[in-house]
């Protein structure tokens, strides 16, 4: 019996962007320098299949500093780490590579640059993410207040209305975040504002092609980790711009193929730290079990770079 139609929608751009690609690097490059183990402080970036396969090439990752050794190198993750981390493995005098995301830098520079200016901070974005704990540990306690809704807006306690700036995790829903910065922007008419949107170039491609996506497809699926801020955001993305039925699944077969019973499209996507390989695992899953058309849906091209840090070109 032949198999049923479906037309495949492929998000483009989706999966790896320049952050995520660079801080993978940087893992593989340390272990080819100093070979194994390298220690990584937090997951490189949130996805199981990637951390498990640098696992297996040596690195033994961890939460906290202190359950490194003095004597091996340790890499920040690319989510970035607050100051205290860095300034702990300088006072051992350990070997550190930080791979946090440039465009999470930004952020720590930004923040950073106004509270010089005397600017108490107020950071949006999901409250334990590390992310988030890393970009409000540039700065000491309670000089950086966390809103996460614009309902949070309404109860935050500042010290001066007119001494007042704000920063965004990079990974959040673009829409979201406008609705949260508006309410800021009505209750403290002086706070200033990143010179350019601090939610990324990537986080902001992947919504906007699901947002394209979204309206063709009976149902949508983003490849990424459920502890991945940026692959939840695109779920979300994804249910708000008309699509009935969309899921977070890690690989092929965390797929729930009775619910997509009755399909004649289907949308895929994938997350900033989601690899290709399991997005072509989840596009052969349905190949097997329909006849697939596949059409891109394209909305950006992209062609960023980030170098490696020198430590790790250098020779020797």
């Amino acid at each position: 019996m032949p198999n049923t139609p479906l037309t495949l929608y492929l998000a483009a751009p989706r999966g790896f962007c320049a952050g995520v690609d660079r801080a993978i690097k940087i893992v593989e490059m340390a272990i080819d320098k100093w070979g194994a183990p390298v220690y990584v402080r937090h997951e490189i970036v949130h996805n199981k299949f990637v951390v498990d396969g640098l696992r297996d090439k040596g690195a033994i990752f961890v939460e906290e500093l202190d359950e490194c050794p003095d004597d091996r190198p340790v890499i920040f993750s690319a989510h970035g780490v607050p100051k205290s981390v860095p300034n702990a493995a300088q006072a051992r005098q350990m070997v550190f590579v930080d791979a946090t995301c440039p465009l999470v830098s930004k952020v720590h520079i930004e923040a950073q640059r106004h509270s010089d200016q005397g600017l108490q901070m107020i950071m949006i974005g999901h409250e334990g993410h590390p992310e988030t704990v890393g970009s409000m540990g540039q700065l000491p306690d309670g000089e950086v207040l966390l809103v996460e809704t614009p309902d949070d807006v309404a109860h935050v306690t500042v010290r001066n209305p007119d001494q007042l700036a704000y920063v965004t995790q990079t990974t959040l829903s673009v829409d979201d975040t406008a609705d949260i910065v508006a309410a800021l922007k009505d209750r403290f008419p002086k706070i200033v504002g990143p010179h350019k949107e601090d939610i990324c170039y990537a986080t902001t491609n992947r919504q906007e092609a699901v947002k394209a996506m979204a309206p063709k497809c009976d149902a949508i699926l983003v490849v990424g980790a459920p502890n991945s801020s940026n692959s939840k955001r695109l779920v979300e993305v994804g249910a708000r711009a008309g699509c009935n039925y969309a899921q977070l699944v890690q690989r092929a077969a965390d797929i729930d193929w009775r619910s997509l019973e009755g399909i004649k499209s289907i949308g895929i996507t994938a997350g900033a730290s989601a690899p290709e390989v399991l997005i072509n695992e989840v596009i052969d899953a349905f190949k097997s079990r329909y006849d697939v058309t596949e059409e891109l849906v394209e909305t950006a091209v992209e062609n960023v770079e980030f170098k490696v840090p020198r430590v790790l070109r250098e020779v020797g």
